[in-house]
């Protein structure tokens, strides 16, 4: 019987591993969807007018779900704090992704991809105390090794040196803000909830972007103006409901099963999907070294993920 007991329980730990793994590998399949809605039109929207929507329209979304589904939660005036510091790592995040995408070359805004997951295991190293041993640093090298490759074959790197400094410091501070998001986010998503977790720091986030908007449109050019177009509220809601509400909550649902080390390593799946949709639905070229470049990702990927097994 104690035999059985063990091997059910086992299975059970390994169908809840699965399982939170998917999240956050859904979520970063969310978020390379982006590559192609943003053809849509995101370029006509000033970029933290856009973050603002995003978080606008995405704590919305979470708020009437977590009301419906867990409309008599209460939380201590620390946790709304607790809440609030996830709200800034939002405002960070965002304000400086969007600025930082906006003044630099794609080559550089793709570098985002291979520094959020290395600042999330850093950090959970050094504020969780997570456990980092010889199998995850070889997963996580050959992940990067292999997002690199994908990378260098849809992008001219040899722009990487020039463009706008301050752009590329913000997408240093944009990596740091999503990992920092990531870790620091954990304590509540174990205590409460992924979905309460997630609703509550994007809320809170709301008015930390929106402070920013009217100085953005003051200084706009005065031959700046947006036309609503049907693409356009397609993308926004896009970004709104499913690159934000969604997939915060995946990436938070990950964290419920798994360390914040082992959540981060699918971040790397992000230019992947980005470049199959683009392939299938843009027409657009794959290089000769996409297949190598993803398959090495994907068992970097495997690699961290059975770590603990």
């Amino acid at each position: 019987m104690l035999g059985t007991e063990i091997y059910h329980e086992g299975d059970t730990l390994r169908i809840m591993s699965r399982a939170g793994s998917l999240a956050p590998l859904t979520a970063a399949a969310l978020w390379g969807g982006m590559y192609v809605v943003s053809k849509w039109g995101f370029a006509v929207i000033p970029p933290v007018t856009l973050a603002f929507l995003r978080v606008a329209l995405g704590g919305l979304t979470l708020f009437v779900v977590v009301r419906l589904t867990m409309p008599s939660r209460k939380f201590s005036r620390d946790d709304w704090k607790r809440f609030g510091i996830l709200g800034g790592w939002v405002a960070l995040t965002l304000v400086t992704q969007f600025v930082g995408t906006d003044l630099t070359t794609a080559s550089q805004g793709s570098l985002l991809t291979v520094l959020t997951p290395v600042f999330t295991v850093l950090l959970g190293i050094s504020v969780l105390g997570e456990s980092f041993s010889r199998r995850k640093g070889a997963g996580m090298a050959l992940a990067v090794v292999g997002t690199v490759v994908v990378l260098t074959g849809q992008y001219d790197f040899s722009t990487v040196g020039s463009g706008n400094l301050l752009g590329v410091l913000a997408l240093f501070a944009a990596s740091f803000g999503w990992a920092g998001y990531t870790v620091w986010g954990k304590p509540l998503v174990r205590t409460y909830s992924a979905l309460e977790t997630a609703t509550y720091s994007t809320l809170a986030s709301i008015p930390m972007v929106g402070i920013f908007v009217p100085l953005e449109l003051a200084t706009a050019s005065p031959s700046f103006d947006v036309t609503v177009t049907i693409p356009i509220v397609a993308a926004v809601l896009y970004l709104g409901v499913f690159s934000t509400a969604l997939a915060w909550f995946l990436w938070y649902r990950g964290l419920e099963e798994l360390d914040a080390g082992v959540v981060a390593v699918f971040f790397f799946a992000q230019p992947v999907v980005g470049a199959v949709l683009g392939a299938l639905l843009l027409s657009e070229s794959l290089a000769p070294s996409f297949l190598a470049g993803g398959t090495v990702m994907a068992l970097g990927v495997w690699v961290v993920n059975t770590a603990g097994e």
